[in-house]
């Protein structure tokens, strides 16, 4: 069952603070009608029509992703390039990524979630014939960028397509597609070594046919989610960013996050290395790592749907601190097992949280651009957490990298911790949104001019879409309260 508060009225909150609704300018109170009908079977189809094909999407793209993981090994193998070359392509790409998620939250908002990921799709599969095929230093840099401009573009759309269901349905959703990520990506490790013995080129063909296949996936089966927004109420990113406390401190704990957790990709084979085990063990284990999410990653998004947000991310995070610091103190490669398994699981719990935390923090005309921001912080993880990681080990060795990191666990447990009460303020809150042309457009007769009440946030409804019976009230959706 649904509850929707259907008001010719609309709530706003007031730059002083104070919440303003139900009110006409005489001072009369605005009439509110309560609704409880169910949700139509032919609204629920399509939505979970759109899961299925963006589960679709992100499965194919991350199987077919073949030609990265062997990026370094095709630069300095096949085109002979050193290895501080390389790591400056992969740098390259790594730029792009950034520009990536900026750019696809600010497309999914001017032209739509589905047009972005067509865009982003298409790109990626342009750009990759591209770099297989450069040859000189400079074209290989530029492809090296396109790459990561347009591989990325699709994630911060498909994140805003699944903040427009309604709330309850996001965290199934979240998980949903990133057990599919992670199942594809399984799959693309393993078939990309065997398909490299073949000669390197193959690789990204092959990347590039994934990515018109996810094109097309999204061309047939992703319809169009973004809530329209008329020209005159859209809204800059950064201003709305910039007064929005909670954000930028969610912002801020993830980015710290990621820039831990990846020391499993960075630091951990080196510390393995050390202990004398080969790239085959620590194969395994990553392997391990994949084989434990597809299991786990639908179990928990059962166990953890409907649990408070803050505290399983506070939980998690320290997992991830804990198994990390586990590291200092392992040697053999069960042991080194053990300790991927540990922060596996607190990789499980941020990644049912994340994308649904951050979904309800987004303003509806906003959306994309925020998820888009949500998605920078693991690129930032990503460039931010090598640099450290490894600039730690050389310096200082395992045993302090480990104990940073168990340090760092502790102090991301405090920091979510300390915004929890914010955060659920916020999740929690009613809808308030006015938009600049309320106080213009014209009144009906018999109604009241509504008085303009500035909105600097727009905090995501917690109800499904309003819905009303024939002649309950004529009043536009943009008119109405969740």
């Amino acid at each position: 069952m649904a509850i929707d508060l259907i008001a010719i009225n609309r709530f706003s909150r007031c730059e002083c603070g104070s919440n303003v609704g139900g009110m006409t300018t005489h001072g009369t109170p605005a009439r509110v009608t309560l609704a409880l009908e169910p949700r139509p079977p032919r609204a629920r189809l399509r939505q979970s029509s759109l899961v299925w094909a963006l589960t679709a999407t992100h499965f194919v793209s991350r199987a077919g992703g073949v030609a990265r993981s062997f990026l370094v090994l095709y630069l300095t193998q096949e085109r002979q390039l050193s290895p501080t070359t390389a790591g400056a392509v992969v740098a390259a790409v790594g730029v792009g990524d950034i520009g990536s998620q900026l750019l696809g939250g600010w497309l999914g908002d001017r032209i739509g979630r589905r047009h972005t990921m067509l865009v982003g799709f298409l790109g990626t599969a342009v750009a990759l014939v591209a770099l297989g095929s450069a040859e000189t230093m400079p074209a290989i840099c530029a492809a090296a960028v396109g790459v990561g401009l347009m591989a990325e573009l699709f994630r911060p759309a498909g994140s805003a397509a699944v903040a427009d269901l309604p709330a309850q349905e996001r965290v199934r959703a979240f998980g949903l597609l990133f057990w599919a990520a992670n199942l594809g990506f399984t799959l693309s490790t393993v078939a990309a070594g065997v398909l490299a013995q073949q000669g390197y080129g193959i690789l990204f063909w092959i990347n590039a046919a994934a990515s018109v296949l996810a094109a097309l996936i999204v061309w047939r089966h992703v319809p169009e989610t973004r809530p329209p927004t008329p020209k005159a109420t859209r809204r800059a990113l950064l201003p709305v960013l910039l007064r929005d406390p909670v954000m930028l401190a969610m912002a801020a704990i993830h980015v710290v996050y990621f820039a831990t957790f990846l020391q499993t990709f960075s630091t951990l084979p080196l510390v393995m290395a050390g202990d004398g085990h080969g790239p085959g063990t620590y194969g395994a284990v990553l392997a391990l790592n994949g084989i434990v999410i597809v299991v786990v990653q639908p179990i928990a998004v059962r166990l953890l749907d409907g649990r408070d947000r803050a505290s399983v991310l506070a939980v998690s995070m320290l997992l991830v601190g804990v198994g990390g610091g586990l590291g200092a103190v392992v040697h053999s490669g069960a042991s080194h097992a053990g300790s991927i398994l540990v922060w596996t699981l607190g990789e499980i719990g941020v990644a049912v949280m994340f994308g649904a935390t951050f979904a309800e923090l987004a303003p509806a005309d906003l959306r994309g651009r925020y998820m888009g921001v949500a998605s920078t912080t693991w690129s930032l993880g990503a460039v931010l957490g090598p640099l450290l990681g490894t600039a730690l080990l050389d310096h200082a060795g395992r045993t302090a990298l480990w104990a940073a990191c168990s340090a760092t666990g502790l102090a991301l447990f405090a920091a979510q911790q300390a915004v929890a009460p914010a955060l659920r303020r916020r999740t929690s809150a009613p809808a308030y949104d006015v938009r600049p042309t309320d106080a213009a457009r014209p009144a009906r007769p018999n109604q009241p001019r509504q008085a303009h009440v500035p909105s600097e946030l727009t905090p995501e409804p917690q109800t499904d879409p309003p819905t009303t019976t024939k002649g309950e009230t004529d009043e536009p959706a943009e008119d109405r309260v969740t």
